[in-house]
């Protein structure tokens, strides 16, 4: 299951799956070809978790993806910045809720954060990555033995797929902007048994 999974990291990460034979299903707001859907809606996680387990009956892989809106303090609504905690906090926890019972063995949570950085007027984004770093952990730990559960922080990813030059890839540790190819390949590896010694991580 991957959340966000009609463009950009999200759908990086369906591809590669697929390429390794995985049969997913995506939620998005944008067309896809499995469900579309607004994850800041709890009748519509419920009826998308049912509808997951009636066509396969179990997950083996949960993907929180999907983007949370991203607006700052300067003009973020009150309502905007729940919107964004429900999209980015909310629906992740209620997904793991709802798939409890069904997860496979050897299953994983994987969710997308972004720790230890933020730009100005990125409040209710940045909130929302922190609360799912927080999560992460918190799950790990409820759903011990049964599934594990990790994050991975991005950083700089360019989805368009653009190399850059200059400043912009010198600053970055790894002397290059990173595209979603280096975030797929990190969820494959998280959810294979080569990385089953890693959780809440």
């Amino acid at each position: 299951v991957v959340t966000g999974g009609a463009k950009g990291i999200g759908k990086a990460i369906t591809e590669k799956f697929r390429d390794a034979g995985v049969r997913g299903c995506v939620i998005d707001r944008l067309p896809n070809d499995y469900y579309m859907g607004d994850l800041a809606d709890q009748a519509v996680l419920e009826d998308f978790a049912r509808k997951v387990i009636t066509d396969y009956g179990h997950v083996d892989y949960l993907i929180n993806n999907a983007l949370p809106l991203m607006k700052g303090i300067d003009e973020c609504t009150y309502e905007e910045f729940n919107y964004a905690l429900r999209v980015g906090v909310t629906a992740p926890f209620y997904l793991a809720k709802l798939f409890a019972p069904y997860f496979a063995p050897g299953a994983s949570i994987i969710n997308i954060s972004r720790d230890r950085m933020s730009q100005p007027q990125t409040e209710s984004y940045t909130a929302a990555k922190g609360g799912i770093s927080a999560l992460t952990h918190a799950l790990a730990v409820s759903l011990s033995g049964r599934v594990r559960v990790n994050s991975i922080s991005p950083g700089w990813i360019d989805t368009d797929y653009t190399v850059y030059e200059g400043p912009d890839a010198i600053q970055q540790p790894a002397g290059r902007v990173g595209n979603p190819l280096d975030i797929a390949n990190m969820v494959l590896y998280l959810c294979s048994d080569k990385a089953g010694f890693i959780t809440g991580e």
